[in-house]
């Protein structure tokens, strides 16, 4: 099965997390699929805090693949902000 998940990087107290596809045996931060975008919960200034390419998110959930908990709200806060309320 493929879970579309977070994937730790950055340094100690620095966090930063690839949103990645990856098969759900392989492990938090090894091999992976596609990056599918980023967040930095640690942004700050002019700094990008989210990046989701939709479209490949669609993709992978066309063809069976599940989102994390996290990620769900990720991208549903982000659909939420690129679509202003009418």
């Amino acid at each position: 099965m493929v879970v579309i998940r977070l994937a730790r990087g950055g340094s100690k107290k620095r966090p930063f997390y690839n949103i990645v596809a990856a098969a759900a045996r392989n492990r938090r931060d090894g091999r992976f699929l596609e990056r599918v975008g980023f967040y930095n919960p640690v942004a700050s200034g002019g700094e990008e805090p989210l990046r989701v390419a939709f479209d490949r998110i669609d993709h992978w959930v066309s063809v069976g693949a599940q989102l994390s908990p996290t990620v769900a709200r990720l991208v549903k806060d982000a659909k939420a902000k690129a679509l202003p309320a009418a």
